[in-house]
């Protein structure tokens, strides 16, 4: 009530006419200058939320650990998976003073030998982080960056090594911490959503467009403490902790339908969204989503940046309303290409993650009697560029899914 109260008081909105005492606010939508009036109370009681349960205040920079923090937690860290996301982390921690082992594919190993060649908005630096193809010893924490096509495959791969070691999943989607627990005992699981961006096209070499932030929970005991984690985390990335973290992760995988699209047309973000017909798709694939989700009764948990409240808001308006909130949203993101996980993989020859996420909506909308016949078709174009290895043109999006728009 008290922002809703200086709002009215300041003369930034009326209170809802319908009637005035419910505690609501109205905002009129006449045109894309109202948005941001409409956006700032969601963000501006997530932040007071945020405050009031303790949460570390985010920050564009990372934090630079004082000696004698260094000295207190100096960890020993393996992270299996050395691309855009385990190199962001390893190279961060590794300026920390934390003692940091990439853990990397037999075939990449020789790639690595000098390290991590780091630039982006952070700058640019070398970091000498060092390469192996098993964990050696027992570590104080690992964290799991690969993705989630290859959790089980490097689980197997170092199982032995990580015997009562605190692991950290952080793939996107909602699938890793299950499959991780096929293998590891659950209590031993931590999970992260990662809302860092960041480019590796190459081996060994990373674009950080946003150091971002961490969010942490323990996905089989919610209520646990994850201190330790966290201690060792903060000094690469701001980080927090969530008791709803799987909820967490679908607000995620609801930001993360919209990785589909750059994928189709071998395009960055920024430029498929300046596209009226591609910003249409990005939207409406988040509302099958937001539509799946909300009729499967989850949770959803807000992120730093990203609040459910802001999430529905886009499901809600009106095309052209909700576009010119994603438009202002990429440019106060990054000032550098954002290409997406999905995009990432194909241009590298990989495989890409589409089946945990908009594959995802497709399943539960399948369980909980949702159509989803937007998802569903763009996960079978991304199929077919991996299989064709051939992008689409956004004509060529666009004679495939218009049909699809006009039924929906």
């Amino acid at each position: 009530m008290k922002i809703r109260e200086e709002l009215v008081a300041a003369g930034k909105a009326p209170p809802y006419h319908i009637p005035p005492e419910t505690g609501w606010l109205t905002f009129y939508l006449r045109g894309p200058a109202d948005v941001a009036a409409a956006i700032a109370p969601f963000q501006a009681n997530y932040e007071r939320l945020s405050n009031q349960s303790g949460a570390r205040a985010l920050a564009p920079e990372v934090e630079r650990p004082t000696q004698q923090h260094q000295e207190n937690a100096l960890a020993q860290i393996a992270i299996i998976g050395a691309g855009a996301i385990g190199g962001t982390v390893a190279a961060l921690l590794h300026r920390a003073g934390h003692q940091v082992t990439l853990i990397v594919r037999p075939e990449s190993l020789d790639s690595y030998t000098a390290g991590l060649r780091i630039d982006g908005v952070l700058g640019a630096w070398s970091a000498p982080v060092p390469a192996a193809t098993a964990i050696g010893g027992r570590p104080d924490l690992a964290l799991l960056a690969v993705k989630t096509q290859d959790v089980v495959a490097a689980i197997e791969r170092h199982r032995r090594q990580l015997v009562d070691v605190p692991l950290v999943t952080m793939q996107n989607g909602v699938r890793s911490d299950d499959l991780v627990a096929n293998y590891l005992p659950p209590a031993q699981i931590l999970s992260a959503v990662v809302f860092i961006i960041a480019t590796s096209l190459t081996p060994g070499a990373v674009t950080i467009a946003a150091p971002g932030a961490l969010v942490v929970g323990r996905p089989f005991a919610p209520t646990q403490p994850v201190d330790a984690a966290m201690r060792i985390l903060r000094d690469a990335v701001p980080t927090t902790a969530s008791h709803n973290i799987q909820g967490a992760h679908w607000l995620k995988l609801l930001v993360n339908l919209n990785n589909a699209v750059p994928a189709l047309v071998d395009r960055p973000l920024q430029t498929v969204a300046a596209d009226p017909f591609l910003r249409q798709v990005m939207l409406l694939l988040m509302r099958e989503g937001m539509a799946t989700v909300s009729r499967a009764r989850i949770r959803l948990e807000s992120l730093p940046g990203a609040p459910v409240g802001l999430i529905r808001l886009l499901t809600l308006l009106p095309l052209g309303l909700a576009g010119a909130i994603v438009q202002r949203q990429l440019r106060r993101t990054s000032s550098l290409e954002v290409l997406g996980s999905t995009l990432q993989s194909l241009r590298r020859g990989r495989p890409s993650e589409i089946a945990y996420l908009n594959g995802e909506v497709v399943r539960l909308g399948q369980q909980v009697g949702v159509p989803t016949p937007l998802n569903a078709a763009v996960v079978a174009l991304v199929g077919e560029v991996e299989r064709s290895g051939q992008f689409f043109t956004p004509g060529a999006v666009q004679k495939q899914l218009a049909s699809i728009i006009r039924r929906g």
